[in-house]
């Protein structure tokens, strides 16, 4: 077990360049591996999670080359997977696992899927439910709705499915099975889930259909594909790693921060909304687009933050940012009121549970909810204006948690301890390293 320990600092200082979007990274080693020709990315974010998912396409025979700057995938065409030889072991993954049953639902030969302990507890129900739907064969081998996963050889047809959550992550694997079924396939959610797929689809050559309803809800849709097509992939930097450094500069006193080449998907920059909401001095810079997806230098200053509320078609965009903008709150002036955030109950911890339980442990005033939490900032009534007190943060081996924690201990009295704060190698390698340099000595 590794321990973290964080004391209080201000006067932080630098220039940041975020690893590679995690999304985008696990995307592109799956269409490339799908796909016929090379396909080479830039900027592969080289975590736990997406090493996973390249290792998986390893054992299915296709060769993935990692150079210095880049990753090579010599994709072996639609069928062109083989057949593992033993099962496919995703990790702690639930990216690669959820998506990856998209893509196994279309082949012609049986798999297994299986993770640690953690991802092997996290529900799959709601993949398995409308892969069943387009005639996959799809079991839960412990028949608990969790991997592992068996996927054996089925006939898909394409369907016209209402997800009851916003979720990415649903939405790609349908789209995924999609690409293999007889017939058109179309997604409808409740709010729009960020769209890397959809947009990384059309690249490679997929007929990919998107709409936006007035109530709020959308759509995507995609036809049967005879081959996708390699293509050159730059991956931006991670908005959800960004945002661990935004809120230190925000929170840290007398502190300026430049974050470089982040990521800014209007599907996933719901958290640049809400700190905009809770005053944040951040000005974005140097705006470009490739492959349809934006990107910002992010300058950001010591703001003086205020409460507000996050909630509705806002979630799906920041998701993951729920846990550092739980830290935001707690060190702002006023009531904070997250909701419409099930979704976090099953992340890699139940995140309302582990959030709540690190804050109150840093002395923070926040009630759980069913779905969010209420957080009590340190201007609200009847409250004093004392910033957090350092205290033994257990990450669960979420990757989220640690980090979240760990800029929380940038702005607490006395130290703070993050417990098995390796974790971050799951999508920030390198993290604290990084948290360190733009510290004064």
């Amino acid at each position: 077990m590794s321990v973290k320990t964080i004391t209080r600092k201000s006067g932080l200082r630098g220039e940041i360049t975020i690893p590679g979007d995690k999304s985008i990274s696990h995307r592109s080693i799956m269409l490339g591996a799908i796909a016929l020709g090379t396909t080479e990315v830039s900027n592969f974010l080289e975590g736990a999670d997406c090493l996973s998912t390249i290792n998986c396409f390893r054992r299915m025979g296709v060769e993935i080359e990692k150079k210095s700057d880049s990753v090579l995938i010599h994709g072996k065409g639609m069928r062109g997977l083989s057949a593992p030889k033993d099962t496919l072991d995703v990790g702690n993954s639930g990216t690669t696992t959820r998506l990856l049953s998209g893509i196994l639902a279309g082949q012609g030969f049986t798999s297994v899927m299986s993770g640690d302990a953690s991802l092997n507890s996290r529900p799959m129900g709601r993949i398995i439910t409308p892969l069943q739907e387009m005639g996959a064969d799809i079991t839960s081998i412990k028949g608990n709705g969790c991997a592992p996963l068996k996927i054996s050889p089925g006939t898909l047809h394409g369907i016209s499915y209402h997800s009851p959550v916003a979720s990415a992550q649903v939405k790609s694997a349908i789209l995924l099975a999609g690409l293999y079924a007889k017939g058109d396939t179309q997604v409808t959610e409740p709010a729009l889930s960020r769209n890397h797929t959809e947009l990384m689809l059309q690249s490679f050559g997929a007929d990919v259909t998107t709409s936006l309803h007035t109530d709020g809800s959308a759509s995507a849709g995609v036809r049967p594909c005879p081959e996708l097509y390699g293509q050159q992939i730059y991956v931006p930097g991670d908005i959800s790693s960004a945002a661990y450094f935004i809120a230190a500069g925000a929170l840290a006193p007398d502190s300026e921060l430049l974050i470089k080449n982040v990521g800014t998907n209007t599907t996933r920059a719901g958290f640049l909304k809400v700190c905009e909401a809770m005053g944040a001095d951040l000005t974005l810079l140097n705006q470009a687009s490739t492959g349809g997806e934006p990107r910002s230098d992010i300058l950001v200053r010591t703001s003086c933050l205020k409460g507000t509320v996050i909630e509705g078609a806002l979630i799906p965009a920041l998701i993951d940012e729920i846990p550092m903008l739980a830290v935001m709150a707690a060190c702002a002036e006023g009531t904070t009121v997250i909701k419409d955030a099930a979704e976090l109950k099953v992340k890699e911890t139940n995140r309302i549970d582990t959030v709540t339980a690190g804050l109150r442990a840093m002395g923070a005033d926040v009630t759980p909810t069913d779905d969010g939490m209420i957080i009590h900032g340190k201007g609200a009534p009847g409250k004093d204006n004392t910033p957090l007190r350092g205290a033994e943060i257990q990450s669960f081996l979420d990757h989220r948690i640690a980090m979240s924690f760990a800029v929380a201990g940038l702005a607490a009295d006395g130290e703070t301890h993050i417990t098995d704060s390796q974790c971050v190698d799951v999508s920030y390698p390198g993290f604290f390293k990084t948290l360190d340099n733009i510290c004064p000595a």
